[in-house]
C-alpha cells in the first residue's frame, strides 16, 4: 500500500513539474517578447493594459523570426524583392554581357562563404558605375561597371564584394533594424509586402553600414582569391574609380567608410595573407571588347 501511494505521489509530482516547466517557458517567452516590444516603442509603457500584450506578442515574434530566417525563406523573400527591383531598373538584354557576369559569378559561388544557396546574376542597363545585391543570392552589375573594369579580375572583385554582402546577411540585419524603426514590430503581424518594400529600398537607395562594407570587402577579397583571381584587382579597381572621379566617388563607392580606408584595409589583408595570385589580370581582349560597348 505504501509503495502504491509512493508511486502515485511520484507521478503527481512529475505531472506538476511538467506543467510548471511548460508554463514557465510560456511566461519566459511572453516576458521576453513584451520586453522587446517596450524597448522598441517606449510609448507602450505609458498606456499598457493586458489587451496590449496579446496585440504586441505576435509582432515581436515576427522580429525574432526575421532574425533567424532560414535559407529557403531568405531566398523566397529575395525572389519577391528581385521581382520589384526588375520593375524599377532596366535589365540589359545584351547576351554577351549577361553571359560574362553570370560566368564570373558562378565561378565565385563554390568558393563563397555561402555556396549552398542559389545565386542569380543580373546586368542592369545603366552607364553609371554601380553594383548592388539583395538577400537570397541576387546580384546586379551595371553595364557602366563592366565598361570601367580593366579586366575580368576587377569585374570579379565587384561581383565578389556584392556576394560578400549576401554571405554576411547584411540586408537581413538592416531589414530587421528598419522594421523596428518603422514601428512594424508594434503592430499585429508583418505583411510580406512591407518587408519587400524595405528590401527594395535597401538594394536601390540606402547605403550599407561601415561594418557591412568592410565585411563585404574582406569576404569578397578572400572569395576571388580562392577562385583564382588576383586579390590586388579589388583595391586597384577602387583606387582607379576614386582617382578618376575628380573627388566625387561614383555610386559604387559613395558609402562609408571612405574609399581610402577600404583600400588600405584590403592592401593590409593582402600583405598579411601573402595573396599574390595574378589570375584574370592579363586579359588583353577585355578592354577591346567591353570598354566602348555600352557608350
Amino acid at each position: 500500500m505504501k509503495t502504491s501511494i509512493a508511486k502515485l505521489s511520484s507521478r503527481l509530482l512529475d505531472s506538476i513539474n511538467c506543467k510548471f516547466q511548460h508554463y514557465w517557458k510560456f511566461t519566459t517567452v511572453s516576458l521576453m517578447s513584451l520586453l522587446l516590444a517596450v524597448t522598441v516603442n517606449p510609448l507602450v509603457v505609458n498606456a499598457f493594459d493586458l489587451s496590449d500584450l496579446f496585440r504586441i506578442l505576435p509582432s515581436a515574434v515576427q522580429i525574432i523570426q526575421l532574425s533567424s530566417i532560414g535559407d529557403n525563406d531568405e531566398v523566397a523573400l529575395g525572389r519577391q524583392i528581385d521581382a520589384q527591383i526588375q520593375q524599377q531598373v532596366r535589365l540589359s538584354r545584351d547576351p554577351a554581357a549577361n553571359a560574362l557576369v553570370n560566368r564570373l559569378g558562378q565561378m565565385l559561388v563554390p568558393t563563397s562563404d555561402r555556396p549552398n544557396i542559389p545565386y542569380t546574376f543580373r546586368v542592369v542597363d545603366d552607364n553609371n558605375l554601380n553594383a548592388f545585391a539583395t538577400m537570397g543570392g541576387f546580384v546586379y552589375i551595371n553595364t557602366g561597371t563592366i565598361a570601367a573594369s580593366d579586366n575580368v579580375a576587377q569585374l570579379a572583385s565587384v561581383i565578389g564584394h556584392e556576394m560578400g554582402h549576401i554571405a554576411g546577411r547584411h540586408a537581413l540585419e538592416q531589414m530587421k533594424q528598419m522594421a523596428i524603426a518603422q514601428g512594424i514590430a508594434t503592430i499585429a503581424g508583418v505583411a510580406d509586402d512591407r518587408l519587400v518594400g524595405i528590401g527594395v529600398d535597401l538594394a536601390l537607395r540606402l547605403p550599407n553600414s561601415r561594418e557591412a562594407e568592410f565585411d563585404a570587402d574582406r569576404r569578397g577579397l578572400m572569395n576571388i582569391t580562392r577562385a583564382g583571381f588576383a586579390a590586388r584587382a579589388m583595391p586597384a579597381f577602387m583606387q582607379k574609380l576614386s582617382s578618376s572621379s575628380g573627388g566625387g566617388a561614383p555610386t559604387f563607392l559613395s558609402t562609408h567608410p571612405g574609399t581610402s580606408e577600404r583600400i588600405a584595409a584590403l592592401n593590409q589583408t593582402i600583405q598579411q595573407n601573402n595573396l599574390n595570385s595574378s589570375g584574370g589580370l592579363n586579359d588583353s581582349e577585355y578592354q577591346r571588347i567591353w570598354r566602348s560597348r555600352f557608350r
